[in-house]
């Protein structure tokens, strides 16, 4: 077993008063305020989906179809706004708000592809293209397909 010395043992304490102290003096988050806008940037995407899903049910779509229209308009809306960096300073305001809903999925999709493409087209996008989001697809897809498969072996 390794000696501690006087020494050591009073530059821990030292280390332990010291990150008391400025633990005392370090701003707090503006948890509410963070919440808020949040809630409220979350809010508002969810605002424009149903929007474009009145607009396409208007257009004489049903709601199933208006539903995925709106669905792949937020993805596609989402997809520029975070090539041209837009996105991002959304992101850094409201936070959770703009992460949940459909919109930081293709967000999710689509940064890595861009920090990446000066790697170039198959080792840079492609292959950073589904970091994030390849896990969830893959689940997704075998979820589904398992789920499918039990309904049909239940089904007769």
């Amino acid at each position: 077993m390794p000696k501690v010395t006087l020494q050591q043992s009073q530059s821990e304490a030292e280390k332990w008063a010291y990150k008391k102290l400025v633990s005392r003096f370090q701003p707090r988050p503006p948890v509410v305020r963070n919440a808020f806008w949040a809630f409220v940037v979350g809010g508002l995407i969810c605002v424009l989906g149903q929007v474009f899903i009145n607009l396409y049910r208007q257009a004489g779509l049903a709601e199933t179809e208006a539903a995925t229209g709106a669905s792949i308009t937020l993805v596609f809306l989402s997809a520029l706004l975070t090539g041209i960096g837009v996105y991002d300073q959304i992101g850094r305001f409201a936070g959770a708000g703009s992460v949940v809903p459909i919109t930081g999925f293709a967000n999710s999709i689509v940064a890595p592809a861009l920090e990446f493409k000066q790697e170039g087209l198959i080792f840079g996008v492609a292959a950073r293209l589904f970091t994030f989001a390849g896990p969830v697809l893959v689940y997704g897809f075998v979820t589904s397909w398992l789920i499918g498969l039990a309904y049909y072996l239940l089904k007769f």
